[in-house]
């Protein structure tokens, strides 16, 4: 049995020309059921940053734009994740299973990535011995 998780956000986009990663968190979770609730904390954490109340008081008039039908609904697919409970066992028994298991989606210009990996898992990988293979 895989104990403990280690969890992580980052959102990607292009700047210069090139791929860049901003890390927007990162949990060692003790528990299957933490790394679970957090990875859900977390991507309805982004959904709402991304699709806030659009009448909400904060936002003066027009300062929210809908975004073209052709672009994925980033907010919308996290929530789906969030509430399927089928989707959530099949990442716990990845997790428990010793699986990295990665969640993604992207619009526009970011993609958005959560990632949860048994801390264990990580470290039978270090202690096994390298599988070398003569390449002449």
């Amino acid at each position: 049995m895989h104990d403990e998780f280690l969890c992580h956000v980052t959102a990607y986009g292009v700047c210069d020309g090139r791929r860049i990663g901003v890390p927007l968190g990162t949990y060692r979770a003790p528990t299957l059921a933490l790394a679970l609730w957090w990875l859900r904390d977390r991507a309805c954490w982004i959904a709402d940053r991304l699709d806030p109340e659009p009448g909400g008081p904060h936002f003066p008039t027009g300062a929210l734009v809908p975004v073209a039908d052709t672009v994925t609904d980033v907010p919308g697919v996290l929530r789906a994740w969030c509430a399927d409970p089928d989707r959530q066992g099949q990442v716990a028994d990845e997790l428990a299973g010793g699986r990295l298991v990665r969640i993604a989606t992207s619009d526009d210009t970011t993609e958005y990535e959560l990632l949860a990996e048994s801390v264990d898992a990580l470290r039978m990988q270090r202690a096994a011995p390298p599988l070398l293979v003569p390449v002449a």
